[in-house]
């Protein structure tokens, strides 16, 4: 039995962390779905920066521009179209659990990271337009998206809280989806309203690859992985959660995100094979869910309680890293890297769109 069926069977999702047009035309996507036990799917700019290039889009790019369609415009277009393709093929997973998987991830314009009601806005106008139940709305989890958040929820959009990096950050998102369900519960509107909080790992180890010894390489994000997991199961255990999922909230579950190992001396299956654990999802880009179904294991589950981690970080700090202010830098550069890939990726538009035309 692949490793991925065995991880799925454990309890936890996994989803495809990418998505080209070249994938869903040539069934890349529902062989996912088949075969490694695939239940999801998000989507970034730099995903679709680099489908762009690739050339797959150029006769889509033509006949909109030709429409007059440009710029941020033009690019919406293109990644609702491949979305809605990916909805309708995760929809049967989606029905099959009652709502609870088979969900695909859309992102808002990453300069309205720290503009709430501009983001409000946007995702429920990128909401509407697929038109598909299973679509997240992927709103940055920054202090200024945290309101938005609530906003959205309340306003019964699904959302994918990204941008996370550690168990307060974890903490603070799960509060602002709590707080918009209440609100939902307040007006006499239905409390189901689907949500994941996206917690980055990888980029922990990479930011502090030069600056720690040998024995602590490659394992402050695994670390961290377990005391995120710590913080869900107390939210889920709290008498707050447990009243709202009694009244018909749904959990909004943990995902790991950013999954592929940046090291190359580490193995290539370090994020999946150390953060399994029950009712959570582990997004991967495809080759790492590659690697994990030819030769993962998993290296047991993550304790509810946290396990060592408290014993991990104070080594860590004893290395002189500031964990906490570490997470805010790493949140921080993690809005501006967004900014910048969709920057990017606009820019990539209006050059396609000059070349085929």
């Amino acid at each position: 039995m692949p490793a991925t069926k065995d991880l799925h069977d454990l309890g936890q999702s996994l989803w495809l962390d990418n998505i080209t047009r070249s994938m869903l035309d040539g069934g890349v996507v529902q062989r996912y779905i088949d075969e490694y036990s695939v239940t999801g799917l998000t989507s970034n700019p730099s995903i679709f920066d680099k489908a762009i290039a690739s050339g797959h889009y150029d006769d889509a790019i033509r006949a909109k521009s030709a429409a007059g369609i440009e710029g941020e415009a033009l690019f919406f277009e293109l990644a609702i179209e491949d979305l809605r393709r990916a909805a309708d093929l995760f929809l049967g997973v989606h029905e099959r659990t009652g709502g609870v998987d088979g969900w695909v991830s859309l992102e808002v314009s990453p300069e309205l990271a720290y503009d709430t009601e501009a983001t409000v806005s946007a995702a429920a106008a990128l909401h509407a337009r697929a038109g598909r139940r299973n679509v997240f709305i992927k709103i940055p989890g920054t202090p200024e998206g945290l309101p938005a958040i609530t906003a959205s929820i309340a306003a019964g959009v699904p959302v994918n809280v990204t941008l996370l990096f550690d168990a307060a950050q974890y903490r603070a998102a799960a509060d602002a989806y709590m707080a918009g369900i209440e609100q939902r519960i307040a007006a006499g509107l239905p409390a189901a309203v689907g949500s994941v909080a996206s917690v980055f790992m990888s980029r922990w180890d990479k930011a502090v690859a030069d600056s720690v010894p040998d024995a602590l390489r490659n394992r402050l994000g695994l670390t961290v992985g377990l005391d995120v997991y710590r913080a869900y199961r107390e939210v889920l255990d709290s008498d707050r959660w447990q009243r709202l999922a009694g009244l018909g909230a749904r959990t909004q579950r943990l995902l790991f995100a950013s999954t592929s190992t940046k090291d190359p001396t580490a193995p290539d299956t370090l994020f999946v094979s150390g953060l399994a654990a029950p009712n959570t999802i582990n997004t991967m880009p495809d080759e790492t869910l590659e690697a994990f179904h030819d030769h993962g294991e998993i290296h047991g589950v993550l304790p509810a309680d946290g396990g060592d981690a408290a014993a991990r970080f104070a080594e860590f700090s004893a290395a002189g890293v500031d964990v906490k202010a570490l997470a805010a830098k790493l949140q921080a550069d993690g809005a501006q890297a967004f900014v910048d890939s969709w920057r990017d990726l606009l820019k990539r538009i209006v050059d396609q769109t000059g070349a085929v035309t």
